[in-house]
């Protein structure tokens, strides 16, 4: 990444908080980093412990930054993307990390001919452990791809699909999906407690053995399939659970569960895209 490059935040909440610290971590000048919110308190918070420019207009920003992440609500998307057009004569880079808004949408309410990359992180990104889906618009060059991607390793991994429709499927998978895994351990728990485990013990437990077998499935080069073969020895503990899951039709109940987060993900994009 340049020194001259300049990337400006629309939006101060987690996720904006999340890469600019991730940004920092890696070596990014915190000069180089502008950010605009409607909330003072919040712009305030991040100036204290980041040491950066805060705006509370929208297009002051936009006319500054080579690069522009819209970190704010789907729902804000429109309304902010006609603000700044004016603008963005200067064709900045565009990131948008709203779920389900299509860059065509976006690049329409910008005044369109717009480099646009949409991405789709989730929350451990605020802990740089994040996995990112990411594609980019034709007016996308290699450069500002590089560009997108080096800022996005900075809290975590992240993956280009080719398809935008495929982002869909990715906030299904890995972008709600954080909230299907403390589910798990909050369900683990509770069945614990009522197995007679004291409530403190039966949460660290279901959290470790949780972030155990995450590494161990990362790390030991064998697919998950294999490592969940390997730990169920026949008649043995394990089975019984493993069975009582696919009696319940566990795989289903995941299944279904997705096609709701990704149905859900296309029909933002739709109502959003209705907007003049």
């Amino acid at each position: 990444m340049q020194k001259t490059t300049t990337i400006g935040f629309i939006g101060a909440g987690n996720m904006a908080y999340a890469l600019i610290s991730g940004l920092c971590n890696s070596g990014f000048s915190a000069t180089n980093i502008k950010l605009s919110d409607t909330s003072k308190t919040l712009l305030s918070q991040r100036k204290t412990k980041f040491n950066l420019e805060t705006f509370t207009n929208n297009a002051q920003l936009a006319g500054q930054c080579s690069v522009i992440v819209l970190a704010v609500k789907p729902q804000i998307i429109p309304i902010v993307c006609k603000e700044i057009q004016a603008n963005i004569k200067h064709k900045p880079l565009i990131i948008s990390i709203a779920a389900g808004v299509k860059s065509g949408d976006i690049n329409r309410w910008l005044g369109g001919n717009n480099a646009i990359v949409r991405t789709m992180p989730n929350t451990p990104a605020l802990l740089g452990a994040g996995a990112t889906g990411i594609v980019a618009n034709e007016a996308v060059n290699s450069e500002q791809k590089n560009l997108a991607e080096q800022i996005l390793d900075s809290i975590g991994q992240c993956f280009w699909v080719q398809d935008e429709a495929m982002l869909d499927a990715v906030t299904a998978l890995s972008g709600s999906g954080p909230a299907y895994f403390f589910l798990m351990i909050e369900s683990m728990t509770n069945a614990g407690i009522a197995l007679g485990l004291d409530k403190q013990i039966a949460e660290k437990l279901s959290i470790q053995t949780a972030l155990g077998a995450s590494m161990m499935a990362d790390q030991s080069g064998n697919s998950p399939h294999e490592l969940r073969a390997k730990v169920t020895s026949k008649n043995g503990t394990t089975q019984a659970a493993i069975e009582s899951f696919q009696d319940q039709n566990f795989e289903a109940v995941v299944s279904h569960a997705m096609r709701a987060a990704f149905d859900r993900a296309r029909e933002i994009g739709f109502e959003l895209g209705d907007d003049g």
